[in-house]
């Protein structure tokens, strides 16, 4: 699977950054509201010894990545993300960096023609995310709705989202705080197929543009792919039909050390030397080994299409716990 407030824009690109001055403001606080995109790369997106955080480039290779790696077949990396449109939304899923005061906002959890009603298994809220915030596919697809509390460390991420009238409805929801090392419920799904945080494992240029992405990479495979089950850092799984030697969700692949980045692009380099530190982790259903990350017109998706040159047999599986 794979809420009325006033806003402000503090920036824009195709993801968001949104604040607002409340009438309730303490009174030694300045009323100007500064988180961005790019401020919100000075904010810990979990502690250091977090999964999302951890450095693989050493761990032990799985005794089955062989079996693993030639039964993904025919694949290479693909960037999920970009500049422009396709098919009349932005290209990747957006996210929106909101102050500490942001009105919170009522979800009802339903199900709809598109997926079913995960409120069971979902945080209830309220949600700190605008009305106004930027739906992935412009409401067409997975309808991810993100919105990070910068001042706070609250991750806020929705599923198959939709505004109506002064709430959010939505299959599912869930809110992480960043702060610490929180999981979800065991059995539990998040916004996310694998039960895991989205933002966190998200390609966004303004990390790129600072010459380093100190995370896992968020990527998906066929369901014919993945194995039903999870392992940790995920807590959810779904019915696909994966084999013996198939990846469960939460599983890391990690760029092969000796492979090559030094004909790629700077920009590429970035996101290649994160999978060779970080690894990539199987998060959710959809294409082989797409990589997910923000939209962003300063993407060159010319560039990003270099990145088909980076194969599965590339990768190694890190061993699977």
């Amino acid at each position: 699977m794979s809420k009325s407030i006033i806003v402000f824009a503090c920036f824009t690109v195709y993801f968001f950054a949104a604040c607002k001055k409340s009438s309730q403001q303490p009174k030694d606080r300045d009323n100007t509201c500064n988180a961005s995109a790019a401020s919100l790369e000075n904010t810990m997106i979990f502690p250091a010894d977090n999964a999302w955080n951890a450095d693989v480039s050493s761990a032990e290779i799985d005794p089955y990545n062989d079996q693993v790696i030639a039964g993904i077949g025919n694949a290479s990396l693909k960037a999920d993300f970009g500049s422009g449109l396709w098919e009349g939304a932005p290209i990747g899923i957006p996210y929106v960096a909101v102050c500490g005061d942001q009105d919170k906002i009522d979800v009802v959890f339903r199900g709809n023609d598109y997926d079913d009603n995960y409120g069971d298994e979902s945080d209830q809220g309220p949600y700190a995310i605008p009305l106004d915030a930027p739906i992935e596919g412009d409401g067409e697809g997975d309808s991810h709705v993100i919105a990070v509390d910068q001042e706070n460390g609250i991750l806020y991420e929705l599923y198959n989202a939709s505004v109506s009238g002064n709430h959010w409805e939505a299959s599912s929801g869930a809110i992480f705080n960043l702060k610490a090392n929180e999981y979800r419920t065991e059995g539990w799904t998040s916004a996310d197929a694998a039960g895991l945080p989205i933002f966190a494992g998200l390609v966004r240029y303004e990390e790129v543009l600072k010459g380093e992405i100190d995370h896992a990479i968020r990527f998906t495979l066929n369901k014919s792919l993945v194995k039903p089950g999870y392992i940790f850092p995920a807590s959810h799984k779904v019915n696909s039909t994966g084999g013996t030697y198939s990846l469960p969700f939460g599983a890391k692949l990690r760029l092969k050390a000796d492979f090559d980045i030094s004909g790629f692009s700077a920009n590429n380099q970035v996101i290649l030397q994160a999978m060779k530190k970080y690894g990539i982790i199987l998060a959710d259903i959809g294409s082989n080994m797409y990589i997910s990350g923000a939209p962003d017109d300063r993407w060159d998706n010319d560039d990003l299409q270099e990145l088909r040159n980076v194969d599965v047999t590339n990768f190694e599986v890190v061993k699977l716990n």
